[in-house]
């Protein structure tokens, strides 16, 4: 397969409710299309970018296939059994073969398979979303990779996610196509947090080195403000965020003037690359953030891939 298949997306709202609806967990993980062919596995990221490399404890999830593509999540344990991103942020660039070797022996990921494009030879994108589930709970999947489970009670489904501490729920229209690349009300996730992506565009010290984050949203000419982010940051998130934006400063500021001067004093300003995921209360009228609070760095994600909710 010359250019590999792209996910469909979820878009963020509440649980609806009703027969005509599925309902997943959300997993804390980094999505990945997996491209078997002949029995050989390709793993492939949200941007195209090959990551079979990175995981190659994932290499024989389709020695049984012989052309199909599926849809998952690549998703890390930590030591009390919940996944975590953060456990998983170690394995995501790794291309050294020796090192990512050892890193599948110390810290292995699972594919949670969700979701089928094609089913041995067969499109399915066209195949209603339980007709899919059916073809793919019939594949023979090898070791790493399982289909999670899909419920029909919404709330109980929230219920479990809150009692085994997932990161959320996504609801599917049981009659829903597979809309390559395309972000569909069909899909809905629900966070048990509200929780967005913001790209970084400067910082400003504080009593430490890092006192908060001035964040935004991609838009035309630059980035849009969307508020200072001084909660959350740990010593160790402190020093994984300068090593990040350091390389990044710049004297231009990029998002123009629409940074308050209480804001925008003494920062320093940094090439719009960086990704962070950030918690908050709600937004105000004008799109700013309220009780902000950082929750990680996003290194699978790229500015581009970032919307304003």
């Amino acid at each position: 397969m010359a250019v590999p298949p792209v996910p469909m997306l979820a878009s963020p709202g509440v649980l609806p409710a009703g027969p005509g609806w599925a309902y997943e967990f959300k997993w804390d993980g980094i999505r990945a299309i997996a491209v078997v062919q002949a029995g050989v596995t390709r793993l492939y990221a949200r941007s195209g970018a090959e990551v079979t490399a990175a995981y190659p404890e994932l290499a024989q999830i389709g020695r049984g296939l012989t052309d199909s593509v599926l849809d998952g999540e690549v998703v890390a344990m930590d030591e009390a059994g919940q996944p975590s991103f953060q456990v998983l942020a170690e394995r995501m660039h790794v291309r050294e073969p020796h090192r990512a070797a050892r890193l599948a022996a110390a810290v292995p990921v699972t594919y949670l398979v969700f979701d089928a494009l094609r089913a041995e030879g067969e499109e399915i994108t066209g195949v209603p979303y339980r007709g899919r589930r059916e073809r793919l709970e019939a594949l023979p999947l090898g070791p790493r990779a399982m289909v999670p489970p899909s419920f029909d009670d919404g709330p109980a489904t929230v219920a479990a996610s809150v009692e085994n501490r997932l990161e959320g729920v996504v609801a599917k229209r049981a009659d829903s196509l597979y809309h390559p690349g395309i972000r569909t009300s069909d899909w809905i996730k629900v966070k048990l947090e509200e929780s967005a992506e913001f790209v970084v565009g400067g910082w400003r010290p504080g009593k430490r080195a890092l006192g908060a984050l001035l964040v935004g949203v991609p838009a035309a000419g630059g980035l849009a403000y969307r508020g200072r982010v001084g909660g959350g940051i740990s010593g160790a998130s402190e020093r994984a965020l300068l090593a990040a934006l350091e390389p990044l400063s710049t004297n231009e500021n990029p998002f123009g003037a629409a940074v308050p001067r209480e804001d925008a004093r003494g920062a320093v300003w940094v090439r719009p690359h960086l990704v962070v995921e950030v918690k908050f209360s709600h937004r105000t009228r004008d799109g700013r953030l309220r009780f902000p609070r950082f929750l990680r760095i996003r290194p699978d994600l790229t500015a581009e891939e970032v919307h304003d909710a």
